[in-house]
């Protein structure tokens, strides 16, 4: 019996989290510890018998994510109102992580967001997001056995990393399973698309107490059907469609292709575009109706109008399978041997475009071409004796190869993690160490890619085996054997690992007079490695792809310490410091906090603390380089955000995607950041709790590319010859903007200021059962970019910052208000979430980023309208075993936001995917057997 009690206490202290959210439990007053529970909370090490600590942390609940009908970790986090631009959605199938899913802490991208998973690090995904970003893929994470997600909202953390600038999100799964459960939902759309199957089997067995041992293990499958931008363009409206003339706007926005702007300007055409070599005109080839789906020609100029919806998907096809097992070992009354094993596979594929046959390429210079780029467009690529060369000369063209079929992305990531550890008492300390090995195996496969040697030969070489390639409507005419030497798969496989020796260990020491002093130290190794090859060909410029690659190898060393002071009844001051060695660098940084509870039911509390971020492998490497696109205004062809229409500038160069190369630099110095908290903690009546906080993150030197509204300005800028003619005189250097240079360097500093208010309720309604109700409201006060000491951006409100916030925008408020109703054997909940609308430009004081054909602006007082979305859940559980479940996401259909500027969707933000979706329905069941 007494071994029995000893096992149960170190259980207890091992436990690693607590119970409480913040703002349902009270701040509590000095008590006697000797029959208090004590648990450990993200963000410290040091064990408290109260929840509520100085720093402000938000628990998500196990009932909570499930009740939400969200499919994933992920989606279920991107609702949060303290998430942010730069978080990675679902269906941001462009970008250069597509397959992967990722948070962004008050909007300062997900490099500044630490995930763990039961409190450890884990393996990034092996390829950076924009080329830059390292982060952590949530998509590898389990759903059906999350145990709560705790989010540390203060900053740097001196316990998990100083690299945690943005906060922490700690995920931690369920240890103590026992029994057999099996739970499977489906879900579709209103559309009956976008289907989506998930299945679970969770095994557990063994009681820590009676047994000495306790095992889990989880297994998990997901099946989502892809949904196209054509299953859903003239049925929402503008959503899915690349054609908004209808609203309109001008011919020439970001998803049109094949239409003609003038002498010398025009784009890939599904017919072929072939350009006069005296007059530079482009004329277009027979055929275009039967190549496109686009209709109404009007303003095509002669062209052959296409919109990108006409092959792009809107979400991905994806198949994942997540398998996690943990065991857990009372070895003596006190010491616990514990295991855990993850496993998770997602193979994503994302439908895009067909290839264009004249794109701008960028690779790292070699003595065949030492600037290191290919501009395709500029090229005489058509023979003269080519069939569909009505010239006679060498020639021009436009085209984008409708008959090769879509590019299909298809990023399969393969994770794996494997941790070993001891924790328990010893010496009056209670300690934990162990060992974690984790990797991240990406292949990703791009088909339909052009060989460029081949094409090249096939339009412009009659002595070659592949003269001549018919282009649009004549496309029948080609052999199969051409277009197998043509269309090409392009591939690489990424890899990134993690391993890490962590150890720490805390206790008390002697009393004060508000408690016992306490104090926790700890230490960890860790190395991480990645390989991030780009595609195959692109490093020569031999396919229609940029080069992206990354490579790194660094060791990290630290050591922290921990103290909690109850210096008085109701007065806690808590401090930590933590040093890291890294091979190039070093950093100590401080945290500091104090709460004050002058009442039983009233607390004030505060923070300081400092972060620390080396450069990552894809910023400073040498060997690093990556191109990225976003969307800007050219300042020499669209001054002002006015066209120079007279001179041959058109609307689009008033929003033009542009491409920017970045090339590591290994003379980058770190991020380093000062955060501030300030709130208080009330629970005025019973069943009552509010939380205030007060924040500000300043990180300074921070690692940015040029922003690309900078680099296209510069002079060494590739442009096409198209330039403009202004009272009869040529401007140099003034054609269409194509690519530019934006190098990562050391910016000044952005600072990050807000509020957050957390209110929660608690009704008991006799026989009417129980009612929880909550709003949390986050409210981004400044989003400040100070770029040089000449140059400052601020991005709050707006739909910027585009260079590294995916083009998602910077809301200034957001807001997640729940109510959750159990009565009998039933329970009824919902959610509202609610973005704030956003200035449609690109920075404040920067002019409207969409204009209308007309010249107004594109959308109504230049704004993206606010987006509110309701969604609905219920569970009955109808014995002890069996429970049935159902969900409606969107429950009132909202159609997300007209948004023209975004390069993630077509026409609308794609933080609003489900607006895009629409109202969308799940069923399910859980059995468990005992």
């Amino acid at each position: 019996m007494v071994e029995k009690m000893m096992s149960r206490s170190v259980r207890l202290l091992c436990a690693g989290g607590f119970a409480a959210s913040l703002g349902l439990t009270g701040a509590a007053t000095a008590q006697d510890n000797t029959n208090i529970q004590r648990v450990e909370i993200t963000g410290s090490s040091i064990k408290r018998a109260t929840a509520e600590t100085a720093s402000p942390v938000q628990v998500v609940s196990r009932e909570e994510l499930l009740r939400s009908g969200k499919g994933t970790v992920a989606e279920y986090l991107q609702t949060l109102a303290v998430d942010g631009a730069g978080s990675l959605p679902t269906g941001f199938g462009n970008g250069f992580a597509a397959g992967s899913t990722a948070i962004s802490l008050r909007g300062l991208g997900a490099t500044s967001t630490l995930v763990l998973l039961n409190g450890r690090r884990m393996a990034p995904f092996a390829r950076a997001d924009d080329g830059q970003k390292s982060f952590t893929d949530l998509s590898t994470v389990p759903m059906q056995i999350v145990e709560r997600i705790e989010i540390l909202k203060d900053g740097a953390s001196s316990t998990y990393g100083a690299d945690a600038i943005a906060g922490v999100v700690n995920i931690i799964l369920r240890k103590d399973f026992r029994g057999l459960e099996l739970k499977a939902d489906t879900g579709w759309s209103r559309y009956d698309d976008g289907k989506q199957n998930k299945a679970s089997i969770t095994y557990g067995q063994g009681d820590l107490e009676e047994d000495r041992y306790n095992w889990v293990v989880n297994a998990e499958y997901m099946q989502s059907d892809s949904i196209a931008n054509s299953d859903r363009s003239g049925r929402r409206g503008y959503i899915g469609a690349g054609d908004l003339r209808p609203w309109g706007f001008p011919v020439g926005t970001q998803f049109a292709n094949g239409f003609i702007s003038g002498t010398n300007n025009a784009n890939q055409s599904v017919a072929g575009a072939v350009r006069n070599p005296v007059t530079t005109n482009y004329v277009t080839l027979p055929g275009c109706a039967g190549l496109t789906a686009t209709q109404d020609q009007t303003g095509a100029n002669g062209g052959c109008l296409t919109h990108v919806n006409q092959w792009r998907d809107m979400q991905p096809e994806i198949e994942s399978v997540n398998l996690y097992t943990r065991g857990t070992f009372q070895v003596n009354p006190a010491t616990q041997a514990y295991v855990e094993v993850g496993y998770s596979k997602r193979d994503t594929s994302f439908t895009m475009v067909p290839p264009s046959f004249t794109p701008t390429v960028a690779f790292p210079p070699n003595a065949q071409n030492p600037q290191g780029f290919i501009n395709y467009s500029n090229l005489n690529l058509l023979a003269a004796s080519h069939p569909q060369n009505p010239f006679g000369a060498p020639a021009r063209i436009r085209y984008l190869a409708g008959d090769i079929g879509p590019s299909v992305r298809k990023a399969n990531n393969e994770f794996k993690r494997f941790v070993a550890g001891i924790k328990g008492s010893a010496f009056g300390w209670d300690y934990d160490t162990g060992f974690t090995y984790s990797n991240s195996e990406l292949q990703l496969i791009y088909t339909n890619m052009l060989n460029m040697n081949v094409m090249r030969a096939a339009l412009g070489d009659p002595t070659s085996q592949y003269f001549p390639y018919y282009m649009g409507a004549e496309a029948g005419r080609n052999p199969a054997s051409l277009y197998a030497a043509l269309a090409v798969n392009a591939a690489s496989l990424s890899k990134s690992s993690l391993a890490v020796v962590d150890f720490k260990a805390s206790r008390e020491l002697f009393a004060l007079p508000g408690g016992n002093l306490g104090i926790a130290v700890g230490a960890e190794h860790r190395r991480e490695k990645l390989s991030n090859p780009s595609l195959s060909g692109s490093e020569n410029g031999s396919i229609n792809s940029n080069y992206v690659a990354a490579f790194g190898d660094s060791k990290v060393s630290a050591v922290y310490a921990e103290l909690l002071a109850p210096v008085l009844t109701g007065v806690e001051l808590s401090a930590a410091v933590r040093y890291d060695k890294y091979d190039n660098f070093n950093s100590t940084t401080p945290k500091a906090g104090i709460k004050w509870t002058p009442v039983k039911n009233f607390a004030l509390r505060g923070t300081y603390t400092e972060g620390f971020r080396a450069p990552g492998p894809a910023e400073g490497g040498t060997r690093s380089q990556s191109t990225g696109n976003s969307t800007v205004a050219d300042p020499v062809r669209c001054p002002g955000g006015q066209a120079l229409t007279a001179g041959g500038a058109t609307s689009t160069d008033c929003g033009l995607s542009v491409a920017a190369v970045k090339v590591g630099n290994p003379n980058l110095q770190p991020e380093t950041s000062k955060g501030y908290s300030l709130g208080l903690v009330w629970d005025p009546f019973d069943g009552t709790s509010i939380a205030l906080d007060g924040w500000k993150i300043k990180r300074s030197n921070e690692i940015n590319p040029l922003p690309y509204n900078e680099a296209a300005a510069l002079p060494t800028a590739i442009r096409s010859d198209n330039n403009l003619v202004i009272n009869g005189q040529v401007i140099p250097n003034s054609g269409t903007l194509i690519m530019t240079q934006a190098p990562y360097r050391n910016s000044s500093f952005t600072e990050v200021s807000g509020v957050d208010l957390d209110v929660r309720q608690r009704l008991r309604l006799g026989e009417y059962g129980r009612l929880n109700l909550g709003v949390v409201i986050s409210h981004t006060a400044s989003w400040l970019r100070q770029e040089s000491a000449t140059r400052a951006y601020q991005f709050a409100g707006t739909h910027g910052n585009c260079d590294t916030s995916n083009c998602a925008g910077t809301p200034k408020n957001k807001v997640n208000a729940t109510a959750s109703w159990d009565i009998g054997a039933w329970n009824f909940s919902g959610n509202v979430n609610y973005r704030d609308k956003m200035k449609n430009i690109l920075f404040e004081g920067n002019p409207c980023a969409s204009l209308l054909a007309n010249g107004q602006p594109g959308t109504k007082n230049c704004e993206i309208a606010s987006f509110t979305t309701v969604d609905l859940s219920t569970r009955w559980n109808v014995n002890k075993q069996l429970t049935f479940f159902a969900s409606v996401s969107n429950v009132f259909d909202k159609v997300a936001p007209l948004d023209p500027l975004t390069y993630g969707a077509l026409g609308y933000n794609p933080m609003d995917a489900s607006g895009a979706i629409g109202r969308y329905f799940k069923l399910g069941a859980s059995y468990k057997f005992f």
